[in-house]
């Protein structure tokens, strides 16, 4: 339909991320951010699993190379979580079994989550005497308590979906195998409304927590404003009152 599902394609490794990953991540979403038929995006992992984040035994040879190698290497990860905070549309993550360190981040990075009622997540970084990428440190603070995200950042330990979705970090909980179809219905919820009401939503969002009240307010009014007079606004409205189903523009 209207959803492009962008798959993590690395089994063998649990779909662990690479350098390849992260720039057809980024030219991916700057082509169905271009493309009117494209009105969300859902990522998922190939078979059993979402993402084990980074290749363990890549970052062991990295070690043997100038610093710079390994730097460059987590900018194309920092791009392509930007990347995904910017992206206009809506990004939903379907998470099945492991969702692990910069996997972990890249679920936090999507818009809404679908998980597994078997998944797992966990920033095993500091099992492994390193400290966080892919944004980890900013995301998680930001969708907990502070005490507990320092808590599964220190610790490493797995958390359940379960938990996190007590904790409103995950969106939807289903049956293991469900992820996918289920953010695909959820895909084809959002599908349906105002593209540009949504991606007015997502900037003020992304904007709101730095921002002073003043400054969110001016801005809301701004997008309103634009969102009012674009053609979806008398579209979303007349089909209110008429009891009738919108049918928006792209």
């Amino acid at each position: 339909g209207d959803t492009l599902v962008l798959t993590l394609s690395n089994p063998e490794y649990r779909n662990a991320l690479g350098p390849e990953m992260y720039v057809a991540g980024i030219e991916a979403l700057n082509a169905a951010e271009s493309n009117p038929h494209v009105r969300s995006v859902v990522i998922t992992g190939e078979g059993a699993h979402f993402c084990a984040g980074g290749n363990l035994n890549r970052l062991l040879d990295n070690r043997s190379k100038p610093t710079s190698h390994q730097r460059q290497s987590i900018d194309g990860l920092h791009g392509w979580m930007e990347a995904l905070r910017a992206y206009p549309k809506p990004v939903i993550a379907a998470v099945e079994g492991a969702a692990a360190g910069a996997g972990f981040s890249l679920a936090l990075m999507c818009d809404l989550i679908v998980a597994a009622d078997n998944a797992v997540f966990v920033m095993a970084y500091s099992s492994i005497g390193l400290s966080p990428d892919g944004g980890a440190t900013w995301s998680l603070p930001r969708a907990m308590p502070r005490a507990l995200a320092t808590e599964l950042l220190w610790l490493g330990d797995k958390c359940s979906a379960t938990r996190l979705h007590e904790l409103g970090v995950i969106n939807q909980l289903c049956p293991a195998g469900q992820a996918l179809t289920q953010a695909l219905a959820l895909a084809e919820r959002l599908n349906a409304r105002a593209p540009n009401a949504l991606a007015s939503i997502k900037e003020l969002l992304n904007h709101s927590a730095d921002a002073k009240l003043s400054d969110q307010l001016a801005e809301e009014q701004q997008h309103f404003v634009n969102n009012l007079f674009h053609d979806n606004a008398r579209i979303g409205i007349e089909a209110f009152l008429s009891k009738a189903k919108p049918k928006y523009l792209p």
